[in-house]
């Protein structure tokens, strides 16, 4: 407690008084002493254990496997070595494109084969089963293009008891086609063995259960998404589907993320939370996920928008480098995660298949849910609603316990309130400068690191993150304060109540925040509350006992209920890391990457480190703890820009390159040919570009950009493959080849007839085209005429203003390889049909194994580094005017 001296003085007689000034001048100097400096190192690395011995062990933590020897005595559970024995099948058919023979014959016939071997070991006289091989076709619009299929092929397994009359269907969906080069033993060869082990431990279960269970096999989702399409608009069965679990893999092995729930329907996370037996999920990886930033897309949409299906989607997520590379074969796939996965999608489909909201979902469908887990071991949800009250009533109950903080420091220190709030408002403003710093030294490094062409130094080695990003933001955040304490200190207040007001200042931040974001309808500032929560846990202990007016007595309690906060913001943040690091890879070139893992680590430490980042500040000397620090990133740095700070590494972190081998062919509106060449057409992954490439024995010279072209040709003269392609065409990247490319298969484009319709003031061409089971339409009105109509879905016609020329058409055929037939019409108000009206581009690729690549292209194939990985097929590029 503060003693008053001038009071002292006036109350006492002669030597009294220079005793009592005496004892007041030293309990003033003790109060201003703070713990020695070199414990501060040990205070830091206590937090970095922890984070090892704890999130690291958890996050990784799988079942162990369950062996078919062990059946017997485990009944009713899920058998990973069977699964692991269907995903080698599986894996030797090899890359599974669509309208590849592996994909439409042998991984057909290898699904309907499992499927009556399960029918063999059914339990009949409790369960019925029905098998319907389904070939779509249809069209939907896929963000700027229109994306028509025909063919496509679902393989389709409905369960039923024989004693439910339930008329509403679970819908359990996996895909089984890959990307051209990947055998997708992980995406989503993982999840089609999980399905059929679910199957088999279903039909042969003693237990029945009330509601059938639809096993959607299909087979085009890397198309994209074509075959979900087809089920949920076409098949006979999608009607009666009213819940969906969507398995995917965005990687290879780990533990499922559920990282989409709904849309609504908060029984959904009430089911997940009563049956996962592994939950690993938040509400914030939804809205992030939904946000659109993530270069990723899922049936889930699909099911969603076109069925308005409630569900849950989840995906493993670990070990991302090897998603759509070879590299996503069977040994990479732990054994263990098939049993996680397993597990998890068992306890699900028999708790939503038993589930008495499916009945009729609609009556349960309002709201939202707010959901995390904790370090996988429980699981958490409650009601946006109560999310709102629980984030307001903890904002609020903080801000109070603030405020009788404060007024316990005036009543001791006999200082006026006034003058305490004028001492927290200069801490606080500091505090924020710190939070500002905190954000921005991150962001900082990553631009430097951007602009010296050093980005994505983390790429392989993870660890370098701590240095580059982490370490400059805790040094952000305590930076201002630990100035302030020392070049101004405050004599009238103790430096415990100095830090204890730095603690306070982070807390009513918090609570601004978290107020903000609920205002907005954000479900994420569900961290604001957890953080408030045992801040206000803290504060409440501390003002009750007598610990917060002993010194630094009140920082024990402090550090003992800040345990829980930090162990969960590292855990979450860690596991947005996992996802965006070998996202970063395929995030394209047009935004620096750095920043956004600068941005998660600096939002991470913000949460994890608020409360305790400040407690350097109890040391002596905080600034060589911050110099030291600073010494920490330095050495990071140097490591970053040596060979180790090389983004890719063989086989394990490999640079994506995507090109195509492209024979070009442009004819005018007369039938000659204005262009005849052939090249190499790059759309370069990240951020990276070509230029890691350039010491290595790949021949790049005369490597251009299509930008220049633009102006001059249909789509840069280049045939953008999808809309990911055609969306950055522009800043794709052309090398002329000498020899021309050899196209591998027959293709045609054929004017049928053009018409002149009643009125004279349109004209219908009619089209016939055929060709590999990918192709490509790009229609470009000249001036003064425009689309009228086509045969085609109307949505780009019908809204100008979110759809504008060339258009893009992309078609894509599973079994059904007839010529597709279409037509055109052009309006023009001259009526002139007899001038070039519209430029039509025809692109044929020739995506699968089935077709080869030339002698040319495959040595230049076998020219990348071992750390580069091409994903590539020949494509025959025509441009017409008629």
């Amino acid at each position: 407690k503060v003693i008053n001296a001038k009071t002292i003085l006036q109350g006492s007689d002669n030597g009294q008084s220079d005793m009592a000034l005496i004892g007041v001048l030293s309990q003033q100097k003790q109060l201003r002493n703070r713990l020695p400096w070199y414990y501060a190192p040990s205070f830091l690395l206590i937090w970095v254990a922890l984070f090892y011995a704890v999130v690291f062990t958890l996050y990784y933590k799988l079942p162990n496997s369950i062996m078919i020897a062990d059946e017997t005595s485990k009944p009713g559970e899920f058998v990973a070595e069977r699964a692991q024995r269907l995903l080698y099948k599986y894996d030797r058919i090899g890359p599974k494109v669509v309208g590849s023979v592996a994909n439409e014959v042998t991984t057909v016939a290898f699904l309907q084969e499992e499927v009556e071997n399960i029918r063999t070991v059914m339990r009949n006289d409790l369960y019925e089963m029905e098998m319907d091989v389904q070939q779509s076709s249809g069209a939907y619009m896929h963000w700027q293009m229109v994306n028509m299929y025909q063919g496509v092929q679902n393989v389709i397994v409905k369960l039923s008891s024989r004693n439910s009359n339930s008329t509403s269907y679970l819908l359990v969906n996996s895909h089984f086609d890959s990307k051209p080069t990947s055998p997708g033993a992980g995406d989503d060869g993982t999840m089609v063995v999980v399905m059929l082990e679910v199957l088999r431990q279903m039909a042969t279960s003693e237990t029945t259960f009330a509601h059938p269970i639809v096993f959607l096999f299909n087979g085009a989702e890397e198309n994209p998404l074509e075959a979900s399409h087809g089920f949920i608009t076409q098949h006979k069965w999608a009607p009666n589907c009213k819940a969906l679990i969507n398995l995917e893999v965005a990687g290879s092995g780990g533990r499922d993320l559920l990282f989409q729930s709904g849309p609504n329907h908060p029984w959904l996370i009430k089911c997940y939370n009563e049956n996962a037996e592994h939950p690993f999920g938040t509400t914030m990886a939804e809205e992030i996920f939904q946000s659109g930033i993530l270069p990723s897309d899922s049936d889930f949409r699909i099911f969603r928008d076109y069925g308005k299906l409630p569900g849950l989607d989840m995906a493993q997520i670990s070990n991302g480098h090897v998603y759509h590379t070879e590299f996503d074969n069977v040994k990479n796939v732990p054994i263990d995660s098939l049993q996680s996965s397993g597990e998890n999608a068992l306890s699900l489909v028999r708790g939503f298949a038993n589930a008495p909201e499916m009945y009729n979902p609609e009556e349960h469908s309002e709201g939202h849910a707010v959901y995390f887990d904790f370090l996988g071991l429980f699981f958490v949800y409650y009601t946006e609603t109560t999310g709102i009250i629980l984030n307001c009533c903890f904002a609020v109950i903080s801000l109070v316990l603030v405020g009788c903080s404060l007024l316990r420091m005036a009543r001791e220190t006999e200082e006026s309130v006034g003058q305490i709030s004028l001492w927290f408002s200069i801490i606080l403003g500091l505090h924020v400068l710190g939070i500002i710093l905190s954000l921005g030294l991150p962001l900082l490094m990553a631009v430097l690191y951007d602009a010296g062409n050093r980005s994505m130094t983390y790429f392989s080695n993870n660890y370098l993150v701590i240095g580059l990003y982490v370490v400059p933001a805790i040094i952000g955040q305590v930076l201002p304060l630990a100035l302030y304490y020392t070049i101004k200190p405050n004599d009238k207040l103790s430096h415990p109540n100095h830090l204890h007001m730095s603690l306070h200042a982070h807390c009513v931040l918090l609570a601004v925040i978290a107020i903000i974001l609920t205002a907005v309808g954000l479900r994420f500032p569900y961290l604001c509350m957890m953080s408030l929560l045992f801040y206000s846990g803290t504060l409440l202990i501390n003002l009750l006992s007598t610990l917060h007016d002993r010194g630094y007595y009140w920082v024990i309690i402090v550090q003992i209920l800040q345990l829980i906060p930090f162990l969960y913001f590292s855990y979450l943040f860690y596991t947005f890391l996992q996802v965006f690091f070998p996202m970063l890879g395929r995030f394209g070139h047009g935004t620096n990457p750095d920043l956004l893992i600068a941005l998660i680590c600096a939002i991470g430490t913000f949460f994890a480190l608020g409360f305790l980042a400040p407690l350097l500040n109890m040391f002596r000397w905080p600034k060589l703890a911050l110099l030291g620090l600073g010494v920490v990133t330095f050495i990071f740095c140097m490591i970053a820009v040596s060979n180790e700070g090389f983004p890719y590494r063989a086989k394990t972190s490999v640079m994506r390159i995507h090109f195509l081998h492209v024979r070009r062919i442009f004819y005018e509106y007369d039938g000659s040919v204005s262009l005849s060449d052939s090249g190499y057409y790059f759309d370069f992954q990240d951020r990276r570009l070509y230029y890691p490439l350039e010491d290595s024995s790949v021949n790049l010279t005369g490597l251009v950009s299509t930008a220049s072209d633009c102006d001059k040709y249909l789509m840069c003269g280049v045939p953008c493959f999808n809309h990911r392609w055609c969306k950055t065409r522009e800043k794709s990247h052309w090398l002329p080849r000498e020899k021309e490319v050899t196209i591998p298969g027959a293709t045609s484009l054929k004017l049928l007839s053009k018409t002149v319709l009643d009125g004279g003031k349109v004209a219908r061409f009619q089209f016939e085209m055929s060709g590999p089971p990918h192709m490509s339409l790009y229609v470009q009105p000249l001036e003064g005429a425009e689309v009228d109509d086509w045969s085609f879905i109307r949505n780009q016609l019908d809204d100008p203003e979110e759809y504008s020329p060339p258009y893009q058409i992309f078609f894509a055929y599973g079994k059904d390889a007839t010529p597709l037939k279409y037509h055109i019409d052009i309006a023009k108000s001259s009526g002139d049909f007899n001038t070039p009206t519209f430029q039509l581009g025809f692109a044929a690729s020739f995506v699968s194994y089935d077709y080869d690549r030339d002698a040319e292209g495959l040595k230049f194939i076998s020219d990348f580094p071992d750390f580069a990985h091409p994903m590539e097929w020949p494509t025959l590029y025509e441009r017409y005017i008629f």
